[in-house]
């Protein structure tokens, strides 16, 4: 068992010292704690009992720790200032005696990297992570047996790259003396970086390379880095290492409210606070900012928040930015439909524009009916991703045709956001509307408006036809105070914020990668149990998959719901009235290993369907 470890802190910071002023970066505080003090608490906490520090630039600063905790001991390169960070590594050969964890002291990092490495059954083993992209990376590369080969900062030196290096290692104390004896036949060792004079003798000793693509950690070198801690890293690590105890999990694969996790629950356990304080403001001010980012950039586009479904965001542009002119709706599902219904019930002049529920849009039959309609139009709505069936329009396309014709284009997003990557300027879009229980992975209560901000501001003097959803007062309100017009579902907002830190942390693009998997997994299975799906692969949006019911006379969806439900899964009736199906959603905190047990229960209870045990309960 590992009860050592070092902590190399002997460099000087210079790209943070604006911030760290004279002391080292180390002592950078988060909840008004140093850094390495964070370190330190896990590290004792996982049970090491010895930590050598390695100092250098303002070594006083260690040495009070070493006063604080008895389990320090400093050792100091007085030559910081023109050595790396191998150097003084190489300084500790004769004080230490035993294996040992190597950590870097301007890391953030979870308390489980610690405890992966001590309990792993190599001896040498260096820590990886999925790419941050956070700037100055070290990078490696492995062979097949997940060996070390190269680890560097530049990516023309290596073959392929499988990870990012976290700082954390574990060296056995024969391969550290390996090393030292290595580096002092080398010219100019006393510069090497401690991860050079592990590559140096990594042809002669392997060195594991343990990837956790899912740990949360950054290192902090210069300002950027420390917004990002701040920002970002540090909420996403205490909510994960602050849950209580797990909760039960259910599998929701009906499309929305998603299956959430852990953090994202227990983020609405906070204290008491009035949503008009300036805390709470800047809580909804970081959700605003971060929404708008995934789809667009902060100087042309906004996020306007709203409490309510996401329906309360598609009512609230159809009510607020059209004025005298027309609007032209696509309707190819249940949730075109429904943007019909509120422009009669609002009495706007729309045209609809009807489309097979399971085909992708024809254009020029589009462009032919734009052409066609007798008045003028000024928008066009179209939904990204119908939730009814699962078809995904072509927004680019549909973008670009509106860009031809001088048409502003609303969209909703509500089963697509944060999944399928979107890029407003790129697809011409005007107005989006999403909300926060889908692909986000929060909790349902939010919805949101991402608008052009040119366009939004024009709707100024529009006549006002509502008062909760008005668009544009609910967004001149909030950029002059940071607060919603009316009171705001305040537990909601905290656990969105927090399924924001944890879509960015996975990232769009790998999130929508982990939902494609799931729907393999699921149009697979439903294919072999002979059961059909409404939309054809090609025009389908992997999020959402209406499958036509079995045809057994004995078939009951209320029957089937429930034995899923006995089992803990929650699947949803179909939406299209001319045909017979039921709906599965392979999105929010699931993986395709939830799909593939779903499959094995589907199959259990198809079989007791054709055997005819209506008598049995299953």
């Amino acid at each position: 068992m590992i009860e050592t470890a070092v902590i190399l802190a002997a460099g000087m910071g210079s790209r943070i010292r604006e911030r760290t002023g004279y002391n080292p970066k180390g002592f950078l505080q988060l909840d008004e704690i140093p850094l390495i003090e964070h370190s330190i608490s896990k590290m004792l906490t996982a049970g090491i009992k010895k930590i050598f520090i390695g100092t250098g630039f303002m070594k006083e600063a260690y040495e009070k720790l070493a006063y604080k905790y008895e389990q320090i001991q400093c050792v100091y390169n007085p030559d910081f200032e023109t050595t790396g960070s191998m150097y003084t590594l190489y300084r500790l050969k004769d004080v230490i005696n035993e294996d040992f964890l190597l950590v870097e002291s301007d890391l953030i990092y979870e308390r489980s990297a610690l405890s992966i490495l001590m309990n792993h059954g190599y001896k040498d083993v260096i820590l990886s992570s999925k790419l941050t992209d956070s700037g100055d990376e070290v990078l490696i590369e492995i062979d097949e047996k997940h060996h070390l080969v190269n680890m560097s900062k530049a990516k023309a030196d290596l073959m392929n790259i499988s990870g990012e290096l976290v700082g954390i290692t574990k060296l056995s104390y024969s391969t550290f003396q390996k090393i030292c004896s290595h580096i002092e036949l080398l010219p100019n060792f006393h510069k090497m970086d401690y991860e050079n004079g592990i590559v140096a003798i990594a042809d002669q000793i392997p060195f594991y390379v343990h990837q956790e693509n899912d740990l949360v950690w950054c290192e902090v070198d210069d300002e950027g880095h420390w917004t990002r801690a701040v920002q970002f890293i540090y909420p996403l690590i205490k909510a994960r290492e602050n849950v209580l105890k797990s909760i039960n999990r259910t599998i929701l694969l009906n499309p929305g409210p998603a299956t959430t996790t852990d953090t994202v629950k227990y983020a609405q356990v906070v204290e008491d606070i009035c949503p008009r304080e300036e805390e709470f403001g800047r809580v909804m001010e970081f959700i605003s900012n971060e929404l708008t980012e995934f789809v667009g950039n902060l100087e042309e586009y906004t996020t306007v928040l709203f409490g309510g479904s996401g329906t309360a965001a598609v009512e609230s542009i159809l009510s607020s930015v059209i004025d005298d002119q027309a609007i032209l709706i696509i309707n190819n599902g249940a949730y075109g439909k429904r943007m019909c219904k509120i422009a009669d019930v609002y009495g706007l002049e729309f045209f609809e524009y009807a489309s097979p529920v399971d085909e992708a849009i024809d254009l020029s039959s589009l462009e032919q009916f734009i052409n066609n309609v007798p008045t003028k139009l000024s928008h066009l709505a179209v939904v990204h991703c119908e939730t009814s069936t699962g078809l995904l329009n072509n927004l680019e396309a549909v973008g670009e045709l509106c860009q031809k014709y001088k048409l502003s284009m609303i969209v909703d997003a509500m089963s697509s956001f944060a999944a399928i990557p979107i890029d407003m300027n790129k697809m011409n879009i005007s107005y989006l509307a999403a909300s926060s229980n889908k692909n986000l992975q929060g909790m349902a209560g939010v919805s949101f408006v991402i608008a052009d901000k040119a366009q939004l501001e024009k709707t100024k003097q529009y006549k006002q036809r509502n008062v909760y959803l008005n668009l544009f007062t609910q967004y001149h309100y909030f950029k002059l105070t940071n607060q919603m017009q009316f009171t705001p579902p305040v537990q909601t907002l905290y656990a969105l914020k927090q399924a924001i830190l944890e879509t960015k942390w996975e990232g769009i693009q790998s999130r929508y990668k982990r939902y494609t998997k799931s729907w393999e997994t699921l149009i697979e299975g439903v294919s072999r149990l002979g059961l059909k799906h409404l939309v054809d692969k090609n025009s389908h949006s992997r999020i959402i998959t209406s499958i036509i019911e079995p045809s057994q006379p004995t078939y009951d969806f209320n029957e089937m719901h429930d034995y899923f439900y006995r089992n803990g899964f929650t699947i949803y009736p179909g939406k299209v009235n001319t045909l017979q199906t039921f709906r599965i959603a392979n999105i929010g905190d699931i993986s395709y290993l939830d799909i593939e047990r779903f499959i094995r229960l589907l199959e259990r209870y198809l079989e007791w369907l054709r055997e005819g045990n209506k008598h049995e309960t299953i």
